[in-house]
């Protein structure tokens, strides 16, 4: 199996310096690559139970396996045959039998030979006892034997081979068990590559930490070679590898998701940035096709040293040495002893970090409050809105000399940022079985962030972080110091291919169950896991009423979409059926569709609905290069992207008037969002902090479940029994709140709003 190139976004130097040496960069460990022809798009998040590490086989997870429908036969043309060679069964007679034949433990140990456990085996009773009691006549061979147990010339056992044939009809699965768990064989992925395992590739790991000069010595090699591929996460990594790459005079081609073009296969030197990725739970399987993949004669790895040891085993096993180079930070970074505390005390070049837009919103109202400009990135902001938040920042000539940020300023982006501002450690994340939870940042999270501060290409020669509050500052000192935990596997998905067989087995089975029945069949090595599929079978599921082949249906499903934004989400199911009618997705029925023109933000609503129309449109040039006679106007849809990306910059560039045009109207309620948030996300962290530490959290009385009288007492009081509230936080409360009444009291003066003798809405302190 060749390494299918479209499942990467490749950057690529075709061979040949004397005929004008091109080279091509791409962004393509990114969800966001699809299927071509054999090839694997996005796949969501990690289910690691779902196969067996052992490699062994494992008893199936019947719940996966949904019934089909068989329908009782009706009256035939050629009449009851059955009923003409013996006689008429008497129904009544029939039931007893069939309930005679349930509850034989000799006929449920058999049927659990044949996989029917207790679940199965009740469904397919049921179902065959509906059949032949509401069939009105039924073929002859059943209907023989069931004459011959009415007049005890058979045995009610002799039954089984029909209900077995019955319980195969409605799970097939049953039929074909063994075809099924060959075609879900994840095991020895490196044999899927015969390419790359004809050459002896050289693979160099260049380790350390951000900032170290890991992927400069890399890309340098890239730029010398007479031809090479980069493959990185992010679209901004792919341009920045792009424009670096031209600048040198190197002519590059950028090829992501959403823009392609023609490349050689084989190249003398490949990087993968960022390896550590390997394990990610949502991409991880992109990381891996490319380490084991690419047909390169010298392989660069870029990363954590916490992969060293597991792409030194997975190379072991192609019989693959890895040369490893270690690098140090270029910069000093230091963890300031104090926390920023108030914002009164920030500094050109602090950047504040958030995990939430919430608190990116009020963070930048309350800077703005202050007289100071801020810059504004996060993760759904479209690539050329983030570069112009960064180019702003950055701008030495530019009033703006703060940045707020999501921790989407991890990669991708060059700053020049002096100081991380952790303004909590608290990070909303889902776990494996998809529910969402709210944790302390990972030592390998907060190092990727922290090392922002001090880059070495920045004016800010050495870097310094802390936190917004003075109870999180032991914590991060904690998450900092210790050791990154080693990546034990690597992400492994399935191809199209695999998806089509196994649907030939169960061609009546929806995708989103035969996704659910192939994960759980699957085997893989210790080495590797399956990544979860939630994302796929959500998109599955979203368009399973559409008529459309396996393949097209495949395609859509790998499609990157945001799943939270409803919009995007209708987009997705209308793009499907305007295919399914074979109606081409013109570039005059998407101007429609999106309602073009659209008018500059107003408020944050009309902000984050610009957002999700940029993701419409990304979605639509994805699928242009795989549908490029349904979707055939990639370039200009191009063009109106652009326009729409200025809109948003725009808007972002004017963001704290948005905010406050959304308070005034109760479209965002950030009044002591602040404060509430910090009280809760602190409390949280410190109680975590010390049960890391494995100290007792809370005091005696507080780990006891408070008695009756405790609604008697403040909810201050409890509080900070349970621990969730500081006497100093519980001070700095009040202090917000006595400034919030008074700004409240002087606007109430200003306006002339009178409260005496009416009920009267308190007056918003902004809304002037």
């Amino acid at each position: 199996m060749s390494l299918p190139r479209c499942a990467l976004l490749w950057a690529r130097l075709p061979a040949g310096r004397q005929a004008g040496h091109r080279a091509a960069v791409c962004s393509a460990l990114r969800a966001h690559t699809g299927p071509f022809p054999g090839a694997l798009g996005r796949v969501p998040a990690i289910a690691c139970a779902s196969s067996s590490a052992s490699g062994g086989s494992k008893a199936p997870n019947t719940s996966l396996f949904v019934p089909l429908t068989v329908k009782p036969q009706g009256p035939s043309a050629d009449g009851d045959v059955g009923a003409e060679l013996t006689r008429p069964l008497d129904k009544n007679e029939v039931k007893k039998i069939l309930d005679k034949f349930y509850k034989r433990k000799e006929i449920q140990k058999l049927s659990a030979d044949y996989g029917l456990d207790a679940r199965l085996f009740h469904q397919a009773f049921i179902s065959f006892r509906n059949y032949i009691m509401q069939s009105h006549s039924l073929d002859v061979d059943i209907h023989i034997i069931l004459n011959d147990i009415c007049f005890s010339a058979a045995h009610v056992d002799d039954l089984f081979p029909f209900f077995l044939r019955h319980a195969k009809q409605i799970f097939p699965v049953l039929e074909c068990k063994d075809d099924l768990r060959k075609i879900s064989d994840l095991r020895i992925p490196p044999n899927w590559y015969p390419e790359a395992r004809a050459i002896h590739r050289k693979i160099i790991f260049h380790s350390g930490p951000t900032n170290s000069g890991k992927t400069y010595h890399a890309i340098q090699k890239y730029l010398s070679a007479k031809s090479g591929v980069y493959c990185g996460p992010l679209k901004l990594l792919a341009h920045e590898i792009f424009e670096k790459s031209n600048a040198a005079g190197v002519p590059c081609d950028l090829v992501t998701g959403e823009e392609r073009v023609t490349v050689d296969p084989d190249d003398e030197v490949a990087v993968i940035d960022e390896i550590q990725m390997i394990k990610d739970p949502a991409r991880g399987w992109a990381w891996t096709r490319a380490l084991l993949g690419l047909c390169a004669e010298e392989i660069h790895l870029c990363g954590e040293s916490a992969a060293i040891d597991l792409v030194t085993e997975l190379m072991y096993t192609t019989g693959e040495d890895v040369e490893v180079r270690t690098y140090k930070r270029l910069t000093p970074i230091s963890v300031l002893d104090h926390a920023l505390e108030s914002l009164d005390n920030l500094r050109p070049g602090d950047c504040i970090v958030c995990f939430s837009k919430n608190d990116i919103y009020s963070v930048s109202r309350q800077i703005e409050i202050r007289g100071l400009e801020s810059a504004v990135i996060y993760g759904s902001l479209p690539p050329g809105t983030k570069l112009a938040q960064a180019k702003k920042f950055n701008d030495p000539d530019d009033p703006c000399k703060i940045l707020v940020a999501t921790d989407a300023i991890g990669m991708g982006l060059n700053l020049s940022i002096r100081r991380i501002i952790f303004y909590s450690l608290m990070k909303p994340s889902i776990n494996e079985k998809g529910e969402k939870e709210i944790e302390p940042i990972t030592t390998s999270q907060a190092l990727q962030i922290a090392g922002r501060a001090g880059r070495f290409s920045s004016k800010f020669k050495e870097g310094e972080v802390t936190t917004m509050n003075r109870e999180d500052l032991s914590l991060l000192k904690e998450i900092l110091n210790r050791p990154v935990d080693p990546i034990r596997a690597a992400g492994l998905h399935p191809t199209a291919e695999q998806i089509e067989m196994f649907a030939y087995h169960l061609p009546d089975t929806t995708l989103s169950n035969l996704i659910d029945i192939f994960v759980d069949f699957s085997q893989v090595d210790g080495q590797y896991f399956v990544c979860n599929m939630d994302d796929f079978k959500f998109s599955a599921e979203l368009i399973q009423h559409i008529p459309l082949s396996l393949r097209v249906r495949y395609v859509f499903c790998t499609a990157p979409i945001n799943k939270k934004q409803p919009f995007v989400c209708s987009s997705l199911l209308q793009f499907a059926r305007q295919y399914s009618r074979n109606e081409p997705l013109t570039f005059s029925w998407l101007r429609r569709y999106i309602k073009w023109p659209l008018l500059p933000p107003k408020n944050i609503k009309d902000l984050m609905d610009l957002e999700a129309v940029h993701d419409v449109l990304d979605l639509y040039l994805w699928l242009s290069y795989r549908f490029l006679d349904m979707f055939p106007d990639a370039s200009l849809v191009r063009d109106l992207q652009k326009q729409l990306d200025g809109i948003i910059q725009d808007g972002v560039h004017n963001i704290t008037k948005l905010i406050k045009i959304s308070e005034t109207h109760k479209l965002l309620n950030l009044q002591n969002l602040s404060a509430e948030s910090q009280s809760r996300l602190s409390g949280a962290t410190k109680s975590q902090s010390r049960r890391n530490r494995g100290t007792k959290a809370l005091g005696s009385k507080a780990a006891e479940p408070l008695g009756p009288d405790a609604e008697e007492k403040s909810l201050a009081s409890r509080l900070v029994q349970q621990g969730l509230l500081t006497a100093d936080m519980l001070k700095q409360l009040e202090r917000e709140w006595m400034t919030q009444q008074a700004e409240q009291g002087k606007a109430r003066l200003e306006t002339g709003t009178s409260l005496k003798g009416t009920r009267r809405k308190k007056k918003d302190p902004d809304s002037d």
